[in-house]
């Protein structure tokens, strides 16, 4: 289990530009929050450090809950997306509260690193991530995952590079997933499944 941000350590994330996400502090505290998924370091001089996703839901967690902010985090440290079939899937307010966190700091990710400062296209964090990255943008835009017995979204990874597959047993449903992910960057193509007569997505980052 990863360990909750010391003292410190809390005190510069609380500090963060509430904006921007930009933090200060000494170079060994930076590097530790860093190396902790907390934040990054830009890439661009005067290369700053800014939170990630999992850093801002330590920030906006209450001072008594920085262990639950923590380990609700997952995939090297960011949030941990549904990506359908996961048993006792939380549609509670909180968990909306934390899906849109992680999908805010996401999209303040792709400001930062993305050569002009756009947030219409997919980070390079998220295309290493395809599936908990296309997760996350369905889950931000209100698209429920599939529970044990309930129906939902399906994000799995494809043998393509770049693509992962979404399916949903409902086409209107499938049609509105492909909606969703066009609008978050990502090119989207339906598909028939080879057996079974259904349907499905093939999603990949858009790069332009």
């Amino acid at each position: 289990m990863t360990r909750p941000p010391t003292a410190a350590q809390r005190r510069i994330i609380e500090a963060a530009d509430p904006e921007t996400g930009r933090i200060t502090g000494s170079e060994s505290q930076l590097s530790r929050l860093v190396a902790l998924k907390l934040a990054f370091r830009h890439p661009r001089p005067p290369h700053d450090h800014f939170l990630t996703p999992a850093g801002h839901r330590v920030r906006e967690a209450p001072a008594s809950e920085p262990q639950a902010a923590v380990s609700a985090s997952s995939s090297g440290g960011v949030f941990a997306a549904r990506l359908g079939g996961e048993p006792d899937v939380d549609l509670s307010p909180a968990r909306a509260r934390e899906v849109r966190t992680a999908w805010q700091g996401l999209l303040e990710m792709r400001r930062m690193t993305g050569p002009d400062g756009s947030t219409d296209r997919p980070c390079a964090w998220e295309r290493g991530h395809l599936a908990q990255a296309a997760a996350l943008a369905l889950e931000a835009a209100g698209c429920a995952p599939a529970g044990t017995d309930s129906p939902g979204y399906r994000v799995s990874d494809t043998a393509q590079p770049e693509a992962v597959a979404v399916r949903h047993p409902d086409p209107a449903a499938l049609a509105l997933c492909a909606q969703t992910l066009g609008e978050a960057g990502w090119q989207v193509s339906e598909h028939a499944e080879r057996r079974g007569g259904g349907r499905f997505l093939l999603a990949s980052p858009r790069r332009a």
